[in-house]
């Protein structure tokens, strides 16, 4: 017997009506079932199950929606090491492996053991306050540290490996994973990594200074991020507020000890899915 994990986007009744297909085909043929609680309000008691205890003793964790479930899966399971896949329910993703039609076919596959495992790296998010740690995350895309009010700039001084770089004033600046390089990352003009690549990307958004370019690191380095003028910044990690950060306060980000683990089927080929995504000619 297997354990599956199945969470859909809240918002979309396929997710929800994919859910209660999948459930249904699993525990026909003998497989354990769980659905968040919150997400199983509408569907059988039985599936629901503590969101903090999901990871434990799971097999497979489904993601049933666009790429922001799937970092919600992600950060769910990644510390004990389950296996994601993504099911498109939605738009074209970056991060989703297989459409609605498939998801049987892709459960009955992942049960025969034929699928492949695509490491992605992650970073570990660590703000520092006069106190001490005041919060703490993973991040499969980026960690942002951004202005909160139209009109103004947040004044940051950069460090790397506790050695300073450069002081800006910009309206944030995204440190990202090769994974987030098509992500907001992308929309500031900063370059696209392949995501089995291990680098991290620190890219100004809309800086107030001259050198205004990307930098890719290597995975083992650390990026610390300084607020130092008067107006705070916010602290986003995979699209979700983790802090508000005071002048003096520090956020640290770097290799997360363990990856993302990305369920595929007979290779996934990053550069088609960026040419369907940019609508791109073969010539």
């Amino acid at each position: 017997m297997a354990v599956f994990a199945l969470v859909p986007h809240r918002h979309r009744a396929e997710s929800a009506d994919l859910v209660v297909s999948a459930a249904t085909w699993l525990e026909a043929r003998g497989h354990e079932v769980r659905v968040p609680a919150d997400d199983a309000q509408s569907m059988h008691r039985r599936w629901a199950w503590p969101e903090a205890d999901l990871s434990a003793g799971l097999d497979l964790a489904v993601s049933l929606g666009g790429d922001g479930t799937m970092l919600h899966v992600v950060q769910l399971v990644c510390e004990a090491d389950v296996p994601v896949l993504g099911v498109n329910v939605g738009h074209l993703g970056y991060l989703t492996t297989v459409e609605p039609h498939n998801l049987l076919d892709a459960l009955d596959r992942f049960l025969a053991g034929a699928f492949q495992i695509e490491r992605r790296m992650m970073l570990q998010v660590v703000v520092e306050c006069r106190d001490g740690e005041a919060a703490h995350a993973t991040a499969l895309n980026e960690a942002v540290l951004e202005k909160t009010a139209s009109g103004n700039t947040v004044q940051l001084a950069i460090r790397i490996n506790d050695r300073p770089f450069t002081t800006t004033a910009a309206d944030g600046m995204i440190v990202a994973t090769p994974t987030g390089s098509t992500a907001y990352n992308l929309s500031a003009r900063g370059p696209i990594v392949s995501p089995r690549h291990r680098a991290i990307v620190l890219t100004p958004v809309s800086p107030h200074m001259l050198f205004d370019r990307s930098l890719v690191l290597e995975p083992d380095e650390v990026v610390e991020l300084e607020v130092l003028d008067g107006r705070p910044a916010m602290l986003v990690v995979d699209g979700r507020n983790l802090a508000t950060l005071a002048p003096t306060d520090k956020v640290r980000i770097g290799q997360a000890k363990h990856d993302a683990h990305l369920v595929t089927f007979d290779g996934r080929d990053f550069h088609q899915i960026l040419k369907a995504k940019f609508k791109l000619a073969d010539r």
